[in-house]
Formats: C-alpha cells, structure tokens, sequence
C-alpha cells in the first residue's frame, strides 16, 4: 500500500498550473497527456525519450490515477 501511495503522490493539482488538471510532480506534464499517448500505443519508453524529466514511476502513477477515478459505488437491490 505505501507504494501506491508514494506513486500517487507524484500526481500534483496546482491552481493556475495548467489550468488546475492533475500534473505529474509539479510540472506542466498533464497526467491526460500521458495517458492519451498510451491509449494511442505510444511506446513508454518513447514517451520518457521525448519528456526526459519523466520517470518510469510517473506513468505508472498516471495510471493509478485514472484507474481509482473509474472506481465508482456498486449499487445493489
């Protein structure tokens, strides 16, 4: 658990960063971004080529980060 919790903690939320969307460490790397590139199949390796600030560890935190926010109630009868 303290490792999902060190990995989320690479998500930041600044007022008036990047309009307020999550962002990864403080900078103006929009977690939407990241994930858009995975959705179209852009290499991981690629995407830390072409942001050599990123780390390996800030994409799984992207990850994490969109997979809580699809966790919803179940309603049950």
């Amino acid at each position: 658990m303290a490792k999902l919790q060190e990995l989320m903690e690479r998500i930041t939320q600044t007022p008036g960063l990047c309009g307020g969307r999550p962002c990864i460490r403080g900078m103006r790397i929009r977690v939407c971004d990241i994930l858009e590139m995975l959705a179209e199949n852009v290499d991981i390796e690629e995407i830390l080529e072409d942001f050599p600030d990123l780390e390996r560890e800030d994409i799984q935190a992207c990850l994490i980060f969109a997979a809580r926010r699809t966790e919803f109630p179940r309603l049950t009868a």
